[in-house]
Formats: C-alpha cells, sequence, structure tokens
C-alpha cells in the first residue's frame, strides 16, 4: 500500500432489455455472484490472451484479500508513530519495552496466530478465492556480508499454501519488501530510507536468489496463483522513480528468467513505478505467462471513482491480463463501487488488509489491548516508557485479541465488495453498462462533477457529520430518469427496505423495481427523509434494482436491506 501512513437491462418493461442483453446479463450475473473457484480441482492457473484461465479454460476472476501486517509489520496496523513505523523498527521497540529474549518469543507467537487455518477457512467460505500474504524478505534471507536463509519464513509460507490449498483458493505470493528496500519509504522496511535494492546490485543478486528458491520449493504447486514480483517500486516522492526507473523492467526480466529456469508454469506478476501504478516503464510484454498489476486507492475528498483507462488502454497494448493487487482503506460506497467498476472491466482484486487494529473499514478488526495507548505514545516519542510488566501485560493481550475467534467482524464490509445483501445499496454505484441499461437521463451534454465524472449522471456531495455513518454523496434524478443496480444474495428470502431521499419540491415519487416486482414511494416533503418501503423478497444470486423517478425532482442517497 502506498503512503507512509496507509492512513465485482433490466428485467421486464421497465428496463427495456432485449434478449441478447439477458443473456449477457446471466453470464455476468453468475460470474461475479458464482461460488469461489476452488484451486485443487482447477490445477494451475495460467494467462490466455487478455484473461486468466484454470487448466479447464475457463476464465478465472481472482477476488481476493491482502494478508497484512503478518510476515511484514506496518506501523499504522498497530496505531505506532515514527519510532514504530515498520518491522525492524518495531521490534526494536518491543525489544526495548519487554526484552530480547521475551520479544523473541513474542514474534514467535504472533506469526503463528495472526494468521491460521482458522482465518483462511473463513475467507474462504466469504466467497474470497485467493489471498495475498506481504512478505518481508528479512525472515527468509538475513542481512549482512554473509546472508543466511531463514526457515520460520518458509515454513509460515508452506502452512498457508496447505490451508489454501484444502480451502480451495489460490495465493499470490507478494514481495513487500525486498532485501535492500525498493521504495526509499517505511512500507519495505527500508533501513535507511533509500531504494537500496537499486543502489546495490548485491542485493538485487538476492532478491533473484530467493525469487528462484521459492520458485523451485514451489512449482508443483496449483494452490499458487503467481509470483508478485515486487510490491510498489520507485515512489517518486521518495526520488526513487527519477533515480532508478530505468531499471525496473530489466530486474523484472532478470527475475523472470531465472524463475523459469526452474519453474514455467506459475504466473508472474509485476508491478508498475511509483506505487504499482506507472506503466511508462513497461516497454513490451516479456513472458506469455505475465500478468500486470496496479493499486487502487480513493482518499480524494469529495471521493471520486478515478479512471481505469489507462491501465486498459496498456492492457491492450501489451495484450496481457491486468489486476488490481490492493484496493481498499476507505468505506463501504467506495469498496461496491470499486468492486463493481473493476469486474465490469474484466480486472480481477484484492482488498487489503484483512485485518487491522480498532478498525470499521475492514472484514476483521483486532480490539486494542490495555495501556496500548501508552505505548503507541511512547512510538510517537512523546509518551513515557511504560513499564516492563505493563508493556508485557498489552503484547500479551494482543496474542489473544489477534487470533480470528476474538476480532470483530464487519459482515457489511464484505458485502459491500460482492455487492450482495444485506447491506445499503448507495446510489451512486450504479452499473457499468452505459445509457438505456444501467441509467437514463434526459441531460447527456454535461457529465457529473463528482464521483463518476466521465458519465453525465449527476452526482452532488453531502454534508456528513451528526450521529449516524452516511454516503457523501447522492444523485439527482428529474422525472422518468432512472438508475440500475446488480444486487447479490446468498440466499432466496426478504429483506425490509428503507431508501433516503430529498425531495427538491413536494409532492414528489420514486418507484423501486426488483426485477418485475415495484412499489411506489411518495414524498410530501421537502427535506431528507427515510422512508420505509415494503419487504423485497431476493432470489439466490444475482438481482436487478432499478429506481425510477415518477414525479418531481429528487436527491437519492442509498436504499438499504436488512
Amino acid at each position: 500500500m502506498n503512503g507512509q501512513m496507509k492512513l465485482p437491462k433490466s428485467l421486464g418493461t421497465p428496463f427495456g432489455i432485449t434478449a441478447l442483453h439477458l443473456i449477457c446479463l446471466v453470464v455476468f450475473v453468475v460470474g461475479i455472484f458464482g461460488s469461489a473457484r476452488r484451486a485443487s480441482a482447477e490445477g494451475f492457473l495460467r494467462t490466455r490472451g487478455q484473461d486468466i484461465v484454470d487448466e479447464k479454460g475457463e476464465k478465472v476472476l481472482l477476488r481476493g484479500v491482502g494478508l497484512g501486517n503478518w510476515m511484514l509489520p506496518e506501523g499504522y496496523m498497530w496505531r505506532f508513530g515514527n519510532e514504530g513505523d515498520r518491522p525492524r523498527k518495531i521490534e526494536r521497540l518491543v525489544s526495548d519495552l519487554i526484552g530480547e529474549e521475551k520479544a523473541a518469543q513474542f514474534w514467535k507467537k504472533f506469526r503463528k496466530e495472526y494468521i491460521s487455518e482458522a482465518d483462511i477457512k473463513r475467507i474462504a467460505e466469504l466467497g474470497f478465492n485467493s489471498v495475498r500474504p506481504a512478505l518481508n524478505a528479512r525472515l527468509f534471507l538475513t542481512e549482512g556480508e554473509k546472508p543466511e536463509y531463514v526457515q520460520e519464513g518458509f515454513e509460515l509460507l508452506d502452512s498457508l499454501v496447505g490451508w489454501c490449498r484444502t480451502a480451495g483458493i489460490y495465493v499470490i505470493i507478494d514481495m513487500h519488501a525486498a532485501p535492500g528496500g525498493q521504495t526509499g519509504a517505511n512500507i519495505d522496511d527500508s533501513a535507511r530510507d533509500q531504494a537500496e535494492l537499486f543502489a546495490d546490485k548485491q542485493n538485487q543478486d538476492r532478491l533473484a536468489d530467493l525469487w528462484v528458491k521459492l520458485a523451485t520449493r514451489y512449482k508443483d504447486e496449483p494452490a499458487i496463483a503467481a509470483y508478485d514480483l515486487l510490491n510498489e517500486p520507485l515512489p517518486k516522492r521518495t526520488g526513487a522513480f527519477d533515480k532508478y526507473k530505468e531499471q525496473l523492467e530489466p530486474l523484472y526480466q532478470r527475475i523472470t528468467k531465472a524463475i523459469r529456469a526452474v519453474d514455467k508454469r506459475h504466473i508472474i506478476t509485476i508491478e508498475g513505478a511509483d506505487w504499482a501504478n506507472d506503466w511508462s516503464v513497461f516497454s513490451q510484454r516479456f513472458d506469455d505467462n505475465l500478468v500486470y498489476q496496479f493499486h487502487y486507492y480513493c482518499w480524494d475528498q469529495p471521493t471520486n471513482l478515478k479512471s481505469v483507462g489507462q491501465y486498459l488502454a496498456n492492457r491492450r497494448r501489451l495484450d496481457a491480463p491486468i489486476w488490481c493487487g490492493e484496493t481498499g482503506e476507505k468505506d463501504n460506497a467506495i469498496y461496491w463501487g470499486t468492486a463493481d467498476y473493476f469486474e465490469a472491466n474484466n480486472i480481477g482484486w484484492s482488498f487489503w488488509p484483512w485485518k487491522k487494529m480498532e478498525t470499521r473499514n475492514t472484514p476483521c478488526s483486532i480490539k486494542t489491548p490495555t495501556v496500548w495507548e501508552q505505548i503507541a505514545a511512547y512510538s510517537r516519542g512523546g509518551g513515557a516508557k511504560p513499564s516492563p510488566e505493563a508493556a508485557q501485560k498489552a503484547f500479551d493481550e494482543l496474542l489473544k485479541n489477534i487470533r480470528l475467534e476474538n476480532c470483530v467482524f464487519f459482515p457489511d464490509v464484505v458485502n459491500a465488495l460482492f455487492r450482495r445483501v444485506p447491506g445499503r445499496v448507495e446510489a451512486e454505484n450504479y452499473g457499468h453498462e452505459g445509457p438505456g441499461k444501467s441509467y437514463f437521463v434526459k441531460n447527456n451534454s454535461q457529465n457529473s462533477k463528482y464521483y463518476r465524472t466521465s458519465e453525465p449522471v449527476p452526482v452532488e456531495t453531502l454534508e456528513t457529520g451528526g450521529g449516524g455513518r452516511r454516503s457523501d454523496q447522492a444523485l439527482k434524478l428529474g422525472a422518468e430518469e432512472w438508475t440500475a443496480y446488480t444486487v447479490g444474495s446468498l440466499e432466496t428470502r426478504s429483506y425490509n427496505a428503507v431508501v433516503r431521499l430529498n425531495a427538491e419540491s413536494a409532492p414528489a415519487a420514486l418507484q423501486v423495481c426488483l426485477g418485475d416486482e415495484c412499489q411506489e414511494t411518495t414524498i410530501t416533503e421537502t427535506g431528507w427523509v427515510e422512508l420505509k418501503l415494503k419487504p423485497v423478497a431476493f432470489a439466490k444470486g444475482g438481482n436487478r434494482l432499478k429506481l425510477l423517478v415518477e414525479k418531481g425532482i429528487l436527491r437519492v442517497d442509498w436504499v438499504r436491506f436488512e
């Protein structure tokens, strides 16, 4: 993840669908809401043109989660400051507080408990079909003049691969922190905030050798989907891009050639420069089993669903699949919108991360141990040093809290990623099938100022705050204008429904349709209101939702199904 602190036609007359549209919709919906493909059953993945396919030749869209903070602790996930912003500093801090012997015991237990077989089983049950573990090279290879391989890292990865094989999901091995560091920032465990992987050829030799060792170990393992050679290399703001950008593609070519000497079957995925997103460094596709990767975070205010047009253009140019290796760290509205946007463009994704401390925007949240704020304040350089006894108690509590059974689970986060109920459908997240299929507005001459700025459906920003969690954007639609959505359900059942609306003038009316079943709600007052609808019956799988303004001008914020 980039930055120093990482602070997935309607039915009936109302939709105007043709038979061909219906067939396409069914295929699309099955693709989104079908069960995760089992790695053990389908064998090795590979590329075919611009798709990833299994051994049967069936297309596979990787939908996964990133296993951050496990083999590479990140300071922001510990709520730490500058003196604990990367693995080596966190390790130093723990040793400082409880001593080296107890710190060594802590780290063995931490890595055993943070990601376990229970986590992988749960990830598979939720519908994800892959995981992307973030590796720190130091856990596999010591530093210094005479580096030696470390068994613990390989054993942890072996366990993960075994669990994923049993659960039927894939592993994308991510070299998050290479020898010497590839960014000049904290996220790669840099010792001196320099991209020393590129400054010292010896570090490149070590990286290539480590990848060969990994490839030799896993060359016959179908549960491995891909080798992710280097995470987010050469950001511009550290100066690393301008200094070393000419070295990146040749390094990828060198490592790929070395891997192919021992492993000709696994996909290799490579990331652009500048946090994975500058693809100007790619001249041509140099391997026939290559996937190009970008990362996608929507931190703009107001929220903007940024275009992936540049990656689509490069997909055509390189004639290879593309994949989003990291997205997340925001809210459910953008999670729904992002995954829907990607999958409409044949792009798989991996959500970052699976769990972190005291959060509301990941699938799992780790409860904060007692007296943790004292430790966090100490890491910022502004707090008194906690006693060894207090620190030990906090770290012991952390080891309990990181276990899956002790984490707080947020099903709404997962449901947003898979665009399914129960949950809230934000009005601005209408489908991506274009005019007449996903929306109709009378004025097509001016695109929206906010959010989806390449389309003419008007999106307005809202004042947020107060007591409840709210979307920060809404649609403004006039009479006869409409938007449509594909919404999934894991079972056939009815859900209670509430819609949040604002009438510019009263009376106004909105029709809410799920398939051919429609109900109308009339608004007799101006201002924001939340109106309860009749229970709505969802079929298992994908369902077509349509919001049609029948009278007046309405701002539509969301429809909640629960």
